[in-house]
């Protein structure tokens, strides 16, 4: 016997302004149903997760539930107004005795139940949210980016507990591994009409390409058809004018038709610029530590980051994963030990608070308003990577409206302010990119795009991200910070450091200016045996240093130092755009200068770390 429905949408319609976001939608929700809510960044997602739960009420149409059934909504901003801790949200509506559930929810997501509200966090804000929805175990549940905000191990988590669940659940989220693991079918929020299928979100893009590939070949059907009605018009209406009237009748349909049918919103045109090429090591932590009171952040952490490593900092919420991240750059200093940046750094920051962005400012505001893009003189030009470009031009870029142009951020989706960053983030050349929770938001078009231009950007990246498949397409060695300030370096990234944990930790490694890896030096070694060598006789120590290497060594350091300090002179002297006009023989002496002196820094570079590699291997 067929169960009813847990939800139906019947022919409902709902617009904002003049746009519509969908008209004649259909949608049932059944029993067990595990579906992923999928579409591009302000194609009315999450408008639509609230038409379900009852929180918009439509233009047209219905909603039903039947009696009996219970409805649960995750939103991304929660209402805390009135409630003095966020246990007492979290456990608001529930029965004395269901507590308990509230407890368990916490202790999974990380959240500190007896946080005052006031003082919360986004982040903690949202896990309250989920937890309320966690304990009260609705018949169907619905979630609104539930993995945003939340580290690893409280995505982990979760997964287990929704796979558990006997209740439905649809789901809005970028994380693809999370959607892949736990939906069956998925609706696709699409040019306002909702289409479904059957199968989970691994088989969403295959889906995606196969409609798209049928709409475009009825498209081009219907254009043919046009140009040949189009043709009989001209060549024979007016012998035959009274007899077909039905045609020129047709053909004016087919042509409304075609009118009528909205273009699929493109990808964005995202592109980061190189500012040309740091020196091989691009940064170097020797034995940092950085505390905070009595809790250690992190302790005795050595690396070496070169040219064209994608550098990937993960671990649980509180880690200390953004505080390495600033002293590796140079904004916090270490309590001890040192950090040391390479040359020719241009850097640009992407930050996860989004703190870059005024909420009343206008996006054109936004834009013009930072001092990297601004143009003296010309409100509606922006400097992009050294050219002048319109304003709106450039926001097309991002898919951002003409009319969007105009209006405040604040009423952006979180996505859109996502890809507003990195429009400002994109303007500017740069060589360390440095990418704090980029993924938050991004629509899965968008997400991809990111991951192909962080592998292919000519330069090095230095990222933090809770999301694993991100991880795994992008990073060529993973940060683990393990908590009480311990770190540990692996090759590769989230599931190579799964597996090199799985075998006995045997994959820490380093990274050299080469982008090579190699045998680590962390806070945390692993105590595994390591595998037997092939027996070549009797080891010997590795040789030491002679009295010339030690005595390189030693220099190596004040000879680097003096060639960049040689390097931002002639840097400097050559940023004088009239240099080459008033002497250009001074301007070619300088430029050839600058680069001898570029490629003797790489070269004391080289030989200063096999010198220490050298040093290090013979103990000293």
């Amino acid at each position: 016997m067929a169960r009813a429905p847990l939800m139906q949408l019947t022919d409902v319609s709902l617009g904002l302004g003049a746009d519509r976001l969908f008209d004649g939608l259909d949608l049932v929700i059944q029993p067990g149903d595990r579906v992923a809510l999928v579409g591009r960044n302000g194609s009315g997602k999450s408008t639509l997760l609230r038409v379900m739960a009852g929180l918009v009420e439509p233009d047209a149409g219905a909603r039903v539930v039947p009696a009996g059934v219970s409805v649960g909504y995750m939103e991304q901003e929660p209402d805390l107004t009135g409630f003095a801790t966020l246990g007492d949200f979290a456990s608001a509506g529930l029965e004395p005795g269901e507590a308990w559930r509230v407890e368990a929810a916490a202790e999974g997501l990380g959240l500190a139940l007896a946080a005052d509200p006031a003082r919360a966090s986004g982040g903690e804000r949202r896990r309250a949210a989920l937890a309320r929805l966690l304990a009260a175990e609705a018949d169907l549940m619905l979630l609104d980016e539930p993995t945003n905000h939340l580290d690893i191990g409280a995505i982990q988590w979760l997964e287990e507990r929704l796979a558990a669940t006997r209740a439905a659940y649809v789901l809005i989220s970028h994380d693809r591994a999370f959607l892949s693991r736990l939906t069956r079918a998925t609706l696709w929020l699409d040019r306002g009409t909702v289409r479904r299928q059957e199968a989970g979100f691994e088989a969403f893009e295959a889906w995606r390409e196969k409609v798209w590939a049928e709409e475009d070949a009825a498209a081009h059907k219907l254009d043919r058809r046009i140009r040949s009605e189009a043709r009989w018009a001209v060549e024979g209406i007016s012998a035959r004018r009274k007899r077909n009237q039905g045609r020129v009748r047709r053909l004016q349909e087919m042509r409304a038709e075609r009118a009528a049918q909205i273009r699929r919103q493109g990808t964005a045109a995202m592109e980061f610029g190189s500012s040309g090429k740091t020196g091989k090591l691009v940064v170097e932590a020797r034995g940092i530590s950085k505390s905070y009171g009595d809790r250690p952040v992190v302790r005795d952490f050595s690396i070496r980051v070169g040219r064209g490593e994608r550098l990937a900092l993960v671990g649980p919420n509180g880690a200390g994963k953004t505080t390495l991240l600033k002293m590796m750059i140079g904004q916090l200093a270490p309590d001890t030990g040192e950090v040391r940046m390479g040359t020719n750094i241009e850097l640009a920051v992407f930050d996860q608070a989004r703190a870059a962005l005024a909420p009343d400012a206008t996006l054109w505001e936004s834009l013009t308003g930072d001092p990297a893009m601004r143009i003296s003189g010309r409100a509606d030009q922006v400097m992009v990577r050294g050219e002048p470009r319109h304003v709106v031009s450039y926001l097309n870029d991002f898919l951002f409206t003409d009319e969007q142009a105009r209006a405040p951020v604040r009423a952006l989706s979180g996505g859109e302010k996502a890809r507003l960053l990195l429009a400002r983030l994109m303007a500017h050349p740069a060589n360390l990119l440095v990418l704090d929770e980029p993924t938050n938001d991004l629509d899965i078009e968008t997400l991809d795009l990111l991951q192909e231009l962080v592998s292919e950007f000519d330069g090095t990246v230095i990222l933090v991200s809770h999301d694993r498949d991100f991880l795994d397409r992008t990073a060529t060695t993973t940060v683990a910070m393990e908590g009480d300030g311990h770190a540990v370096v692996y090759a590769g990234g989230w599931s190579d450091m799964q597996a090199q944990r799985a075998a006995g930790g045997a994959g820490p490694a380093s990274v050299g200016p080469a982008g090579k890896a190699k045998p680590a030096r962390t806070a945390t070694r692993s105590k595994a045996p390591a595998a037997p060598a092939p027996d070549r006789g009797p080891a010997g120590p590795a040789p030491a240093l002679s009295f010339t290497e030690r005595h390189r060594l030693e220099a190596l350091p004040g000879e680097i130092e003096r060639l960049e300090a040689e390097i931002g002179k002639l840097e400097a002297l050559l940023s004088d755009s009239g240099l080459y006009t008033r002497e250009p023989v001074k301007f070619a002496k300088a430029t050839e200068a600058l680069s001898e002196r570029q490629a003797r820094l790489s070269a004391a570079e080289e030989e200063w770390l096999a010198l220490e590699e050298k040093a290090e291997a013979a103990g000293g």
